[in-house]
């Protein structure tokens, strides 16, 4: 089949050559034209033939609404439009909707596998209704990974992205716990081989898992991680995992802790911290350390 494919970056630069050597035909279209195909969006449309496929890989909010919103104007009745960005779940109910108006289908996509999905493929996680879920599965088809696994249609519009942030919720918490075990055992004289301590994890153990390999991977690039800041950032679907949560009363201890974990991560001097340490002193004379400004 033919597709349309928008945001040629990291992610979608590699699910079109995976679609491409699937068989598939596959026009891409970026703002850095060294990367696209054609030199506009309508120029993407007119490429191809009806009832036509699109699907935006652009970043979520603004920039994926601008592109929907242009799409709508560009798209003609039974065509779909595919968001397989990092969309907020609501989001997707609102796009629906203003496509729907047009006549135009719209299916969301949650996409996992980053830089490795050229090789392994993708884990995909799909929302829709079924009629234009099926319009595009060849291409869903093309990106899975090999064998019985790794793709799902979740449920109606929303499902997809809805799952894909669970999905990266649970993988802060996951992070989390492997980041904290590696600081114990560094903490310790009596292990003097860490980095071989997480090698022999990745077979025979419940904690085995693509996310130990690459820690592994990690500390065979840097043993003590001695060239990187102790700083994360968060891409925003662990936040709306955690705000989820509260709307729907479900508890989340552990995916929260990992969230506010990368909060803490971004500070070098922690506020709170200043005042557990001036009330400690306060009720028990608990020696304090001067700031680096006032030790000046």
């Amino acid at each position: 089949m033919e597709l349309g494919l928008i945001g040629l970056g990291k992610m979608g630069g590699n699910m079109r050559e995976r679609i491409r050597r699937a068989g598939h035909t596959v026009v891409g279209y970026d703002r850095n034209q060294d990367l696209a195909d054609v030199p506009s969006l309508k120029a993407l449309v007119d490429a191809l033939q009806g009832p036509r496929v699109v699907w935006v890989m652009v970043p979520a909010g603004e920039p994926t609404q601008a592109t929907i919103d242009e799409l709508g104007q560009l798209l003609s009745p039974g065509d779909v439009v595919v968001d397989g960005g990092n969309s907020r779940w609501t989001d997707d109910e609102k796009h629906a909707a203003e496509l729907a108006e047009r006549g135009i289908g719209f299916v969301d996509c949650g996409v996992s596998g980053g830089v490795w999905g050229l090789q392994n493929g993708y884990a995909l996680m799909y929302g829709g209704d079924p009629e234009n879920v099926a319009k595009v599965q060849p291409i869903f088809d093309a990106l899975k990974p090999e064998g019985d696994f790794g793709s799902v249609h979740a449920g109606k519009v929303g499902a997809g992205h809805f799952a894909k942030m669970v999905h990266n919720g649970i993988e802060y918490a996951m992070m989390q716990a492997y980041a904290e075990g590696w600081e114990l055992l560094e903490a310790v004289d009596s292990v003097t081989d860490v980095r071989e301590v997480f090698r022999s994890w990745r077979e025979g153990t419940v904690i085995r898992s693509w996310l130990l390999d690459l820690a592994v991977n990690a500390l065979d690039d840097d043993e003590h991680l001695e060239k990187l800041r102790g700083f994360a950032q968060d891409s925003g679907e662990g936040r709306w995992t955690v705000e989820a949560a509260i709307d729907h009363a479900v508890p989340l201890p552990a995916i929260t802790a990992s969230l506010f974990a990368r909060f803490s991560s971004r500070q070098d001097d922690s506020p709170s911290m200043k005042m557990v340490a001036a009330l400690r002193n306060q009720f028990g004379g608990h020696a304090v350390e001067a700031s680096a400004d006032k030790a000046k």
